[in-house]
């Protein structure tokens, strides 16, 4: 009902309207009938005693009709006041004690049922040479208490609202795989705690931990990893309390999840129950299944590796005699070679194993060395065939000056005579003719020409072959090894994906 459709509330509202002077003279002249000494007025009747009421403005009194008296009756509920009214009858002093487990299914004495959901918000880092990664979630417990229904005034009061944990009972999980974590406080904490007139409670939390992920690091950096996240009870046996994973949807994952080196692929739940000498514990876990992204590898190692071992066979192409270039060609590339492998190894944990990095920086590195070594033997071969050039040059010496003695020996002496015997025989001698068929039945068929020592004879030294043998040995045992390299760690990936 509305105060003006009251008559006297009517009146009053004209009477706020005017100024102080004007207001008394209205109320002066305008003056309510007084109540009879035996309940009469002046020939009115009133069937009901009056209600008195004050003006404020006037400081005169006036009897409130028995419209504004129902309308005090229909004020709103404060369902606040009745919150903290249901919130004392239910955890009142001696009426709750959180230190008693609640009761089983429908009130029996069996294990108290928790169910446990997840909300991934953000994962920040996953730390290879740790072997742990850190993550961000909402974990909610779900049970149901009896001791704490209540009535929910005709469904008008949903649930109660809690941001005291230690105010009811809570079940003792923990992480069993966490090494550090911590709550969330800032503008306030961010927990709380629900309770509907079933009795059933709902408790979440925000929650920031750093997790141990044990790594198998073979394939790196072709690998997938598993991370766990493994809930258990620290106290509380199966007998007393059990966790199950919510029905539906027990895990969520933030869409817009961005992880620099990793893409979480999947997640499966599971259950981890443990047993003790002190007896059976319930257990949950979560594995989130990561695989690497090689695009970052791919450019910060491989290329790089593979520019530096084609660099290093630039030698192969200079001039024997260039031995600074050569040397410092092949001691740089090396040096790099062996930085770039130090750098790979610092940012992983010394594992007892060999990785598939390893296996290529470990060929890289012997190809770089190899053409350091390939120089060494050109620069030996060399020597050794300007020695032998020059014995070549001191026998041919020595034999021209043999020549030149001979011929000088035969200027002296030319009355002696010597009966020496014809060079040439004419084809009708028959000495000749036998000669010439025992030739033909000796003789054997031509080979056929050799094209590998054809091309070889082209380079009469030996250096310059073995340079020109290592342009072309070197790219394709490279090459022949990308090709067993790649298809051997490729396959055993998806060998592990579909395992």
């Amino acid at each position: 009902m509305n105060k003006l459709s009251c008559p006297l509330f009517a009146e009053l509202g004209k009477v706020t309207k005017l100024g102080p002077g004007q207001a008394g003279r209205t109320a002066h002249h305008r003056r309510l009938p007084r109540p009879h000494p035996e309940g009469r007025t002046h020939g009115t009747p009133q069937p009901q005693p009056p209600t008195w009421a004050a003006d404020t403005i006037s400081g005169r009194s006036y009897t409130l009709p028995a419209c504004a008296v129902h309308h005090s009756n229909n004020a709103k509920i404060n369902f606040r006041e009745k919150e903290k009214k249901v919130l004392d009858q239910i955890l009142g002093a001696g009426k709750y004690d959180a230190r008693i487990r609640p009761s089983g299914i429908n009130g029996t004495d069996g294990p108290a049922i928790v169910r446990i959901n997840l909300f991934v918000r953000s994962i920040m880092t996953i730390s290879d040479i740790k072997m742990e990664y850190s993550v961000q979630l909402t974990f909610r417990e779900q049970w149901t208490d009896e001791r704490l229904k209540f009535d929910d005034i005709q469904g008008r009061l949903k649930y109660l609202t809690l941001t005291e944990a230690n105010r009811v009972w809570m079940p003792d999980l923990f992480f069993s795989n966490e090494k550090e974590g911590h709550f969330h406080n800032i503008i306030m904490p961010n927990v709380y705690i629900r309770i509907f007139p079933n009795g059933s409670v709902l408790y979440s939390i925000r929650i920031s931990l750093t997790l141990a992920c044990p790594m198998n690091l073979k394939l790196y950096p072709l690998d997938r990893q598993i991370c766990s996240l493994r809930m258990a009870s620290y106290g509380w046996t199966t007998n007393d309390l059990v966790f199950l994973w919510k029905e539906g949807d027990p895990v969520q994952v933030v869409k817009n999840l961005h992880l620099p080196r990793f893409t979480l692929e999947k997640f499966l739940t599971d259950y981890c129950n443990s047993k003790t000498n002190t007896g059976e514990y319930s257990c949950l876990k979560v594995d989130l299944l990561f695989k690497r992204e090689f695009s970052y590898y791919l450019i910060q190692i491989y290329i790089p590796c593979c520019m530096l071992v084609i660099v290093s066979w630039v030698s192969f192409w200079l001039d024997q005699g260039a031995v600074p270039a050569r040397v410092s060609l092949g001691v740089t590339t090396l040096l790099t070679m062996a930085t770039q492998t130090s750098g790979i190894n610092a940012s992983l944990p010394p594992v007892s194993y060999t990785k598939a990095i390893d296996v290529w920086t470990g060929v890289c590195l012997t190809f770089v060395f190899g053409a350091l070594l390939e120089f060494a033997l050109v620069n030996y071969a060399s020597r050794s065939d300007m020695h032998k050039e020059n014995m070549k040059k001191k026998r041919r010496d020595l034999e021209q000056a043999s020549l030149d003695a001979a011929s000088d020996l035969l200027d002296t002496d030319s009355n002696a005579t010597f009966a020496m015997k014809p060079l040439v025989r004419h084809p009708g001698d028959p000495l000749a003719l036998e000669k010439r068929l025992q030739c033909e039945v000796h003789m054997q068929a031509p080979k056929r020409p050799n094209c590998c020592k054809t091309w070889l004879s082209k380079f009469p030294t030996r250096s310059k072959r073995i340079d020109v043998i290592s342009r072309i040995t070197f790219p394709l045992v490279f090459a022949l090894f990308n090709l067993v390299y790649w298809s051997t760690y490729l396959f055993r990936e998806e060998e592990d994906e579909t395992f």
